[in-house]
């Protein structure tokens, strides 16, 4: 299969031509899994994990070693209606702070042993707002898919996505709202924190997007639409892992709501990613419902920059370990009836 593409329609062609899983190393880790020392089930959902995570890596001993973290950033013409508590000014400045290491972030990819790689995408250069026109053109969107996409590394062993852009919770509830229907405020939070005030003029914007975008097309037109170029460049890096046969853990909303449109756009696009956790944005578990995805974690996170699956690592860690470090009955010694 080709790993190139130029235009939209050879994006499709590649979501319709990736990798399944290896149904022999499912059997093989299932079959593994039932002969570690514990009650079956003992572990719960590490099991499920190690068994899914082998499906998609194979290898008996198939711990995480290499994980990426990559955040993209963008900026949304939209911001200018109002619809932050922050100035657009915000997302160049958080990006300086991820590189200069003083973000969340930073500190729980250097906590999980992950790479961070911090990708800002034309800041000078907003979308537009897409309550007047289509927030890319196809040549941008396709630009932005392909910067995710070649930003993931061949050698990782998970990879997790995350993004930094003012207004771009206004973008992830436009997306949600037009894909999975509804009314805006079914789908609108407070973001950054806005007021009631900022909250009702917010999902006044969402609304109007979605009536001039909604039903225009499957989830990539929509995202080229009403996402931004942090959103498309999330589903870019999502589908060339899934190229690579690496597992994906999913963000928070805006993650989530980037890959709703790959799966609306490719059914099973997701297939190799998890939810790393529920985010305190009021919409991302009705995003998470909808992919059918249960989060690994709740801890009431909102923060975004990949910081909720970046924590979850740490918990496909410990199920890769378990599996693969493990006696079995037989090497134990252990009677398993």
């Amino acid at each position: 299969m080709s790993d190139t593409f130029a235009t939209l329609s050879e994006f499709r062609a590649v979501l319709a031509a990736q990798e399944t899983i290896d149904a022999a190393a499912q059997a093989a880790a299932s079959d593994h899994n039932a002969q570690l020392t514990k009650p079956p089930g003992a572990l719960g959902r590490l099991e499920d994990l190690a068994i899914w995570y082998r499906s998609w890596r194979g290898g008996e001993n198939a711990e995480i070693t290499t994980p990426q973290v990559i955040v993209f950033a963008g900026n949304h013409g939209v911001a200018a209606r109002g619809v932050s508590a922050f100035p657009a000014e915000v997302t160049e400045q958080m990006v300086l702070n991820f590189q200069h290491g003083g973000a969340a972030i930073n500190q729980i990819a250097r906590a999980n042993g992950a790479t961070l790689d911090v990708v800002a995408l034309d800041l000078d250069q907003p979308t537009a707002d897409f309550t007047t026109a289509p927030a890319m053109d196809e040549a941008a969107f396709v630009k932005a898919l392909r910067a995710g996409w070649d930003q993931v590394n061949p050698d990782a062993d998970v990879l997790v996505v995350g993004e930094m852009g003012i207004a771009n919770t206004t973008s992830a509830a436009a997306l949600a709202c037009a894909i999975l229907g509804g009314d805006a405020a079914d789908w609108t939070g407070r973001g950054t924190g806005v007021d009631d005030a900022g909250l009702a003029l917010k999902t006044k914007v969402v609304a109007e997007g979605v009536a001039l975008h909604g039903g225009q097309g499957d989830g990539l037109d929509t995202l080229q639409r009403l996402g931004g170029r942090e959103l498309a460049a999330m589903a870019g890096a999502i589908a060339r892992a899934r190229q690579e046969r690496i597992p994906v853990i999913l963000d928070g909303f805006i993650c989530s709501a980037a890959a709703l449109c790959l799966e609306k756009a490719q059914s099973g696009a997701l297939d190799h990613a998890v939810a790393g956790h529920l985010s305190a944005e009021g919409a991302h578990g009705k995003v998470l419902d909808a992919l059918g995805k249960e989060p690994l974690l709740q801890l009431g996170m909102r923060l975004g920059e990949a910081s909720g699956a970046a924590t979850a690592i740490a918990i496909l860690k410990v199920a890769m370990a378990c599996h693969a470090g493990m006696a079995t009955f037989a090497q134990a010694g252990v009677s398993d009836s």
